[in-house]
């Protein structure tokens, strides 16, 4: 069945379809008989309830109609109903008609409480509806009716069935079976059908012409007024010149009621971009560009225009809006310890800001000569330089480029080194006694302001230092190290006054903040020569 949501009733009506279909499929007993008999009595008394319903549906539209007025457009809904409920009644009297004569066929009333004296009569079915070999029977006639009423009723409803008596080949059940698919209309229907069968049909196809016409007297009767705007809807609006408002300023607004008609579906275009409907409002959304001359605030001044379509009872009626609106470009700021310049290889937190726009900034980060990350933050951008060529930092953000920054490259100040013996600084003037060295301790001090702006990578390490002892100006003896102390113990026999400890740091490096590690050049501070006395 074609239309809108079926009713309970429309849905109990097609589950009895579904079982008179089955049922037909059985070989006819008299208990088969009486559940025939049960399905025609409840799809009768169905159809008779729909019958009454459809024409106080009928008497709705006539005094709706003539409570707007009876306006020229209104009557002419109450002419199509009534016209729907003239062929329908025409069809279903000529259908009880076809009842009453195969009862009298069938050898008419029963006696003694039975409803018919012939239930499971067929023959009599045959001849009155198929007509035997000539198929001149009354089901064929039927079948036309069926079919001229189904295409009376699509000129209101285009998606009623094209027709509503079908062949073995067009029933989508009867198709499937290779016994029933090629049966015409008559035979598929009422071949070999006992009296209460073949009722039990008719009562079907009452019921679903009933249905049909109930759906159609519907819609035309949500067409009463249909030309009449009506707002159902009423709300409070309130607009401001603006949400935001410095101390000491005025603040300025409207409030004022609007409402809009449920019923209808406004179409709503712009300038600026598609239009979502959503009860009656239109909600429009974009980005906003930037470019254009500025006012004397430093504004860019624009405007979208909006048409609102309404399809009333056939006819299109559009409303054309405009708005202002002022752009701000937004400007790119810069924050952080030290922006004059980046450090070589090492991770420089920085702060790309642009107030103007707001909870909306969301910015993406690129560039030249270097990589980029987000930080904690959505602001923050760590940029790592990979050479010492100068930096370009570009801001975007919603796809929209906000700015651009360059910046100079430095390399990373060399630390401090101090060499020590047994872990106390030495006076390289005087020198130590020669009884006395059992370490040597090299230490790495970084340059104070690069450790202040860059604690995580302000961290270092000696990998390698030498230890020679000398004597006359030669060599007597030499120790290496891989960390930043040596034990030179076993050498404290050799040492006499006069001789030297020279002490060369051959290797350092530095520890970024992720714990990479990069060499460093060893600075002139990282050799000595320690005399001793």
């Amino acid at each position: 069945m074609a239309g809108g949501k079926e009713t309970p009733r429309q849905k109990m009506i097609g589950m009895m379809y579904l079982v008179l279909t089955a049922l037909l499929a059985l070989q006819v007993a008299s208990a088969i008989l009486l559940k025939f008999q049960y399905l025609d009595d409840s799809l009768m008394t169905v159809n008779n309830k729909t019958v009454g319903d459809n024409t106080n549906t009928i008497k709705g539209i006539t005094q709706a109609v003539a409570k707007a007025g009876n306006r020229p457009n209104d009557q002419r809904v109450i002419t199509s109903a009534n016209e729907v409920r003239t062929r329908t009644a025409e069809l279903i009297s000529y259908m009880n008609s076809l009842r009453d004569l195969l009862v009298k066929e069938s050898g008419g009333p029963g006696e003694d409480g039975e409803r018919y004296k012939n239930a499971g009569e067929e023959e009599a079915i045959n001849r009155a509806m198929i007509g035997g070999p000539n198929k001149n029977g009354k089901a064929y006639e039927l079948q036309k009716k069926l079919n001229e009423y189904a295409a009376f009723l699509k000129q209101f409803n285009p998606n009623i069935p094209a027709k509503l008596a079908l062949t073995g080949k067009e029933d989508p059940i009867a198709s499937k079976d290779p016994n029933q698919k090629n049966k015409d209309f008559a035979e598929l229907n009422f071949e070999s059908t006992p009296l209460v069968a073949a009722l039990a049909v008719l009562a079907q196809k009452e019921a679903e012409v009933l249905k049909y016409e109930s759906d159609i007297l519907k819609d035309l009767a949500g067409r009463v007024g249909a030309d009449q705007i009506k707002f159902d809807k009423i709300f409070g609006t309130a607009t401001a010149e603006s949400n935001i408002v410095a101390a000491g300023t005025k603040y300025r607004a409207e409030m004022f009621l609007t409402a809009f008609s449920s019923n209808l579906t406004p179409k709503m275009t712009s300038t600026a971009g598609p239009v979502r409907v959503v009860n009656g409002r239109g909600q429009i959304e974009f980005t906003a560009s930037a470019g254009g001359p500025k006012n004397k605030d430093g504004l860019i001044e624009k405007t979208w225009t909006g048409k609102i379509t309404l399809n009333n009872n056939g006819r299109d009626t559009t409303f054309t809006v405009s708005q202002k609106y002022s752009v701000v470009e937004p400007n790119l700021s810069i924050s952080s310890a030290s922006v004059s310049a980046l450090y070589y290889k090492v991770a420089n937190r920085l702060n790309a800001l642009a107030p103007a726009l707001g909870a909306n900034y969301n910015p993406s980060f690129s560039g030249t000569n270097a990589t980029f990350a987000r930080g904690a933050k959505k602001e923050e951008v760590i940029i790592s330089p990979s050479s010492v060529a100068p930096v370009k930092l570009s801001v975007s953000s919603g796809g929209i480029k906000i700015g651009e920054e360059t910046f100079q490259v430095r390399r990373v100040p060399l630390p401090q080194i101090g060499i020590m013996v047994n872990s106390r600084p030495v006076d390289f003037q005087k020198g130590v006694p020669a009884t006395t060295p059992r370490t040597i301790n090299i230490d790495v001090q970084p340059d104070k302001d690069f450790e202040r702006m860059y604690p995580q990578e302000a961290r270092y390490r000696v990998t390698s230092f030498e230890v020679q002892v000398g004597r006359g100006g030669a060599q007597l003896d030499r120790l290496n190290f891989s960390s930043s102390s040596g034990n030179i113990a076993p050498l404290l026999s050799k040492l006499r006054p006069g001789d030297q400890i020279f002490v060369k740091v051959k290797e350092i490096i530095r520890l970024n903040y992720k714990g990479d590690m990069e060499d460093i050049p060893v600075p002139s501070s990282a050799q000595a020569n320690i005399p001793l006395r």
